[in-house]
């Protein structure tokens, strides 16, 4: 039942902003002071998500009905609200995370939002993720179409471009035709509440199913397994932590309900002699920017660097613990990012890590932790890879320094998955032996390998991959970023056999709806007709 006597904020549930039914609240906090903010948010009690699930699947048939460019003109209309309302998201964003108004919330991770919704829409609208693929001779066509209502969890870290009802999965799963149920991230709440709200009048002034975005901001973690599990739902796009999302999927896996995770991930750099000796101090340039930029808030973090013994490395490491120890620490998300940040630290050390700089208690008086340099030698690492494998999330790092090459490489093969692998080398190709081995090693292990380039940043691009092996995502074919390759995720492959044209969906009949439309006709990419 709902308390009477609570402020909390409200559900949206079935096209209209109502009480929720809980038994308790929970508030945000602001990570520069430390302090509670004001605003109180139910923990919703399963009768909650239970609605929610219903009126999503008659979104979900609705949507089914709908042509392809009303759903994509939800997208455009709803990208330039949420630019019209920057100040709004940026102060509210600000408030709960801590994160820069400007450039980081207001010139960079808003744009990047209402840029992907755009990308979703023009992908909707052609029809091109849907890799409609025609078979003349055996009368077979097939192409991918809306999966159903699909859940999205948020992250921390990106409140914009990753939020539950706004951000990359939100975006691949409304283009591929499926309503969204978004639960928001306990560290942002009230951001994402005004991003629904602008949600709904999106779905109000472009005429989709009142259901297509509902946002519930926290249930217990039984409901959460319940919720991902229930079989109203077609898939679940989560961004967080190891131990809740591998909760989430054992519970989806038992009932045969895909779940797309991204988990946990190092990004190891890797850096050759040679590149060290040619440009040593440009490359810890790019290491500090990179690890600290966010308060190394990013899951593209470099979080781990290999490194070869001689005194390039030896001088690089020397000058990264000098940055470390005289750069002020930023902001963390929250305090249990900061508790998280001290305990993986204290694990790494106890695992016999040497820390160089950092480490010890948070600060008291806000969301904060001294950044934070290790060591650990090659041999040591080998001796226990998984335990030197913690993520550190936030303003750390972890040196790991092998003898020789062929060290090194046993050093990458006993990694575990990750977004990102980075190899910086010799700009004359000096070392291009050393790079081969090395990037044989590691390309399996990462789903997006770079070159000179620091990890941090994922280009809205369609080349991108932001995934890769386990634990870095729970599926190493997919991508949370990337139109159109982004929204297979939440689709399912369907062919249809002898189906008389005038039954089959636009994109599969001998004229497209659209000159963009790619087809696959007997073998053959094209556009245009039969």
């Amino acid at each position: 039942m709902s308390v009477a006597t609570s402020t909390a904020r409200q559900v949206l549930i079935g096209g209209v902003w109502r009480d929720a039914d809980f038994s308790k609240t929970f508030q945000a906090t602001d990570p520069n002071k430390n302090e509670v903010l004001a605003a109180e948010f139910p923990v919703s009690d399963w009768s909650d998500c239970d609605a929610a699930l219903d009126a999503a699947v008659d979104a979900a048939r609705e949507l089914r009905k709908l042509p392809k460019a009303k759903i994509a003109e939800f997208l455009e209309v709803y990208a330039d609200k949420i630019d019209a309302a920057k100040d709004a998201l940026v102060d509210a964003a600000f408030a709960e995370t801590g994160l820069g108004r400007s450039p980081r919330l207001a010139d960079v991770e808003l744009p990047r939002t209402s840029n992907q919704l755009r990308a979703a829409a023009a992908a909707c609208r052609s029809g091109n993720w849907a890799m409609a693929t025609i078979d003349t001779k055996a009368g077979i066509r097939s192409c991918y179409e809306a999966l159903g209502p699909i859940v999205v969890f948020g992250p921390n870290n990106f409140p914009f471009a990753f939020g539950s009802v706004s951000g990359g999965d939100f975006a691949a799963a409304i283009a591929a035709g499926n309503p969204v149920i978004g639960k928001a991230n306990s560290s942002h709440p009230e951001t994402t509440r005004l991003f629904a709200d602008l949600a709904l009048q999106s779905l109000e002034q472009t005429g989709l199913p009142p259901s297509t975005v509902q946002l519930v901001y926290r249930t217990s973690h039984a409901d959460g397994e319940r919720l991902v599990s229930d079989p109203r739902v077609g898939a679940t796009g989560y961004t967080g932590s190891r131990a809740a999302g591998l909760k989430l999927k054992a519970a989806a896996d038992a009932a045969g309900k895909p779940i797309y995770l991204e988990l946990s991930s190092v990004n190891p750099v890797v850096m050759t002699p040679a590149a060290l000796q040619q440009r040593g101090d440009e490359i810890t340039n790019d290491f500090v920017t990179s690890v600290l930029m966010g308060t190394g808030q990013f899951c593209t973090n470099p979080g781990m660097v290999l490194l070869m013994a001689d005194e390039s490395s030896e001088k690089f490491i020397g000058a990264v613990k000098e940055s470390f120890a005289s750069t002020a620490a930023g902001t963390l998300l929250s305090p249990a990012v900061s508790k998280s940040l001290s305990q993986s630290v204290k694990t790494l050390c106890d695992f016999g890590a040497e820390l160089l700089t950092g480490g010890g208690e948070p600060e008291s008086g806000r969301c904060a932790y001294a950044n934070t340099l290790l060591r650990v030698d090659g041999d040591a690492f080998l001796g226990n890879p998984e335990g030197f494998q913690t993520e550190a999330f936030g303003n750390a790092s972890l040196m790991v320094v092998a003898k020789d090459l062929d060290e090194m490489t046993q050093v990458i093969s006993h990694l575990e998955g990750n977004l990102t692998g980075c190899v910086y080398s010799a700009t004359d190709q000096s070392d291009e032996a050393v790079y081969e081995k090395i990037a044989f090693e590691l390309t399996p292990k990462v789903g997006r390998v770079l070159n000179d380039k620091m990890p941090t940043g994922v280009a809205v691009s369609p080349a991108m991959n932001h995934g890769g092996p386990y634990p870095a995502t729970g599926h190493p074919g997919f991508t949370a970023v990337g139109v159109p390759a982004s929204l297979i995720r939440f689709a399912k492959l369907t062919s249809y056999d002898n189906v008389r044209e005038s039954r089959l969906p636009s994109l599969l009949q001998d004229a497209p709806p659209t000159a963009e439309t790619w087809r696959n006709i007997n073998g053959t990419w094209t556009q245009g007709s039969v």
